[in-house]
């Protein structure tokens, strides 16, 4: 008997997207207000490309069986490389707040990084799965591992992204130890981790902003403060139930980038403490039904990729509600189904259609 994908899961990632458009429309009416032609593009962007066109690949790549995913892994990798090193190229990459992670063809642009990261995730689950008997030994374990994700490293700090780089290594490095790998060489890892971190806190003056800005959020109020002192006012003044749908005043020349990383605030504001909750609820679902698809995945590709996919949502999302609520130093990182970016929700509906086709395969446990 042909098995069904996980509906619960289904139903989240469908939730989360319906609900997360609906809250981007309302936190863009700021952007109409000022540029009502920007806007029209960007929602138009968001509805076609990202949910219309997501929601298609999401159903096209919960048909294709995932094992196929497996065999072309390294071709995917490479040319999520390549396409990400075309940020480099004058003329095609776009700079934005200081960093080149964007490609602009014409008026479409895009950020590569995003096919970047599940290439990665996509071939560290075939290499591992590959080599699962020997993931303990140093030529087929710990060494290839560091490689594999120098190239991503090396490739995101040169742009620089670097909260895609710690998501990204993140996730690569939960799956190696879920793979088998050594307590010695995890804590090796952590080491060098460490050692990254520290390189990246001393290299980038506005790492060590944000970090100075989240021990002392007082202080700088019109300046490095600023967004994350308009976002608690945003979250404060949305009260128990919120203001309602659309009747957010901090979107209004206050918060920077409302359709981006600021959008939670904005959610927040108009949904207040109750809506919150249900959207952290959401993506506590979201991420407790990826798991268990992983953990009954029917073989170790198949639980390594979904275990990738769904870490790396899971992070990124957290990392975004997190710094808008000041638990961590602000980040830039855009909240998943819900900020604006159409590649970017389109690449995230398409491997949610790869998690379900593992879900399909899925052991009775």
């Amino acid at each position: 008997m042909k098995k069904s994908v996980d509906k619960p899961f289904l139903i989240s990632v469908i939730i989360l997207a319906v609900a997360g458009f609906f809250i981007f429309t309302s936190a863009s009416l700021g952007l109409l207000a000022k540029n009502e032609a920007r806007f029209t593009a960007i929602a138009l962007n968001q509805l076609f490309l990202g949910l219309c066109l997501g929601g298609v690949a999401m159903f096209v790549t919960s048909r294709i069986p995932y094992t196929n995913w497996k065999k072309w892994s390294l071709v995917l990798f490479a040319a999520s490389i390549v396409l990400t090193l075309l940020v480099f190229i004058p003329g095609l990459g776009m700079r934005h707040g200081g960093a080149l992670r964007w490609l602009q063809i014409g008026s479409f642009s895009f950020q590569p990084s995003e096919a970047l990261k599940i290439g990665y995730i996509m071939y560290l689950a075939a290499f591992l799965s590959k080599h699962k008997n020997k993931i303990d030994t140093p030529m087929l374990g710990v060494v290839p591992f560091c490689l594999i994700s120098l190239i991503v490293a090396v490739i995101l700090a040169l742009q620089p992204d670097n909260d895609t780089l710690l998501m990204t290594l993140f996730a690569g490095a939960t799956m190696f130890f879920v793979a088998g790998a050594r307590w010695r060489d995890i804590l090796t890892l952590a080491l060098v981790g460490i050692i990254g971190l520290t390189a990246i806190f001393f290299a980038h003056p506005y790492v060590r902003e944000r970090i100075t800005t989240f021990f002392n959020p007082g202080e700088n109020a019109l300046t490095s403060s600023y967004q994350i002192q308009q976002s608690l006012i945003a979250i404060g003044s949305g009260g128990f139930l919120g203001k309602g749908f659309g009747q957010s005043t901090q979107k209004f020349n206050f918060l920077p980038e409302p359709i981006g990383d600021s959008i939670f605030a904005v959610a927040s504001e108009e949904f207040g403490f109750v809506g919150s909750v249900l959207i952290v609820a959401l993506f506590l679902f979201f991420g407790f039904r990826g798991l268990k698809i992983a953990l009954k995945a029917p073989d170790e590709f198949g639980r390594l990729l979904t275990l990738g996919i769904v870490i790396l949502i899971m992070a990124g999302s957290f990392i975004n509600i997190s710094a808008m609520l000041g638990l961590i130093p602000l980040s830039g990182t855009p909240l998943l189904f819900i900020s604006h970016g159409g590649s970017a929700l389109f690449i995230t509906l398409a491997v949610t259609g790869i998690v379900l086709n593992v879900s399909k395969g899925r052991q009775s446990k």
